[in-house]
């Protein structure tokens, strides 16, 4: 493999409500980069590109894309034949059809979940030291997708020796197959993860926040504005990851992970650390169980070319309730 991925980039989700929309992921601490009367452009306070969350008008919720940086055009042309050889169908995103995206390439993945490559976006002016922007959560950059595949064992072989991605923690159950796996470029505990269920599914996006007391007053700004019920697990330490967490649910029932506290992945020895599924520390670190509602909903995704939805897959492995997903 040729090509460098340098970490997640960015998430198009299509909503039903901008305004509404809007209300909710400005309380959280994004900043509104661009927006007209189909969608609107977020970053965190700390991201010098021009945003890594688009919000888009749509009839329905879903998922148009995930999307990795790269580092150069090269990479995206190298990307395209490797998925030639494959016999993916690639589509091309032409540099000025997606506002401030250069040339980027969009492709089914092995799971169904709709991937993206891009290697160039417009710069934007970094906020972090513009103290008087800073509320909410006070969001500083994405940090990662977290995914519900049918097959979490073919995603992880395709992304880890195919992609050249990096294991660092996962999960096996009782049949000593992986039933959740977490996988990273930048050095960290992961760009993206895997987890058994009905999918192909986006379960959450992950933004990185600077400390555990963000996570408060995320939550206090979202109950004193009366988006309590938005509140759906935490805040919390997970046990993999060793990660602070706060999971919400946006106005269209996608989940969105304020997320702190994770730790350095990038010497070459590092070993991935495996849990068992029945082992009680993978959990929650503090012990509370997650809701139903974490094992049963996700984002539906589209396909690249069709923009229909996908049609969803019982997993291969048996349904379970783990409470680690990070």
């Amino acid at each position: 493999m040729n090509f460098d991925i340098i970490r997640a980039g960015r998430a198009v989700l299509h909503v039903t409500d901008l305004k509404r929309s809007r209300a909710f992921y400005e309380a959280l601490g994004f900043i509104e980069t661009a927006s007209d009367d189909e969608q609107i452009f977020f970053r965190g306070l700390e991201e010098h590109n021009h945003h890594s969350l688009v919000l888009k008008k749509r009839d329905f919720p879903a998922v148009e894309v995930i999307s990795y940086k790269v580092r150069s055009e090269k990479d995206l042309n190298q990307l395209a034949a490797f998925y030639d050889g494959q016999g993916t169908e690639v589509k091309w995103m032409e540099a000025g059809t997606q506002e401030a995206v250069g040339r980027a390439l969009r492709i089914q993945d092995v799971s169904g979940l709709p991937v993206e490559y891009y290697a160039e976006m417009d710069q934007a002016e970094r906020m972090i030291q513009k103290y008087h922007y800073h509320k909410g959560a006070k969001v500083q950059r994405i940090d990662h997708f977290n995914c519900m595949v049918p097959d979490v064992e073919k995603a992880y072989d395709h992304y880890i020796h195919q992609l050249g991605f990096a294991c660092s923690e996962y999960t096996e159950g009782e049949e000593k197959k992986i039933w959740a796996a977490w996988l990273h470029r930048k050095p960290s505990v992961h760009d993206v993860a895997y987890m058994n269920g009905l999918g192909p599914r986006l379960h959450h996006i992950g933004f990185w926040l600077k400390d555990p007391m963000n996570l408060i007053d995320g939550c206090d700004v979202l109950a004193s504005m009366g988006y309590g019920p938005a509140i759906e697990r935490g805040p919390g330490r997970h046990g993999l990851s060793n990660a602070m967490f706060l999971y919400l649910r946006d106005p269209d029932g996608h989940r969105i992970e304020l997320y702190n506290g994770d730790y350095l992945t990038s010497d070459p020895d590092f070993k991935p650390v495996r849990w068992d599924l029945d082992d009680p520390m993978r959990q929650t670190f503090w012990g509370h169980k997650a809701p139903d509602s974490w094992f049963d909903e996700a984002s539906e995704v589209l396909d690249v070319h069709s923009n229909e939805k996908v049609t969803l897959i019982e997993p291969k492995l048996k349904k379970r309730k783990p409470t680690f997903v990070t």
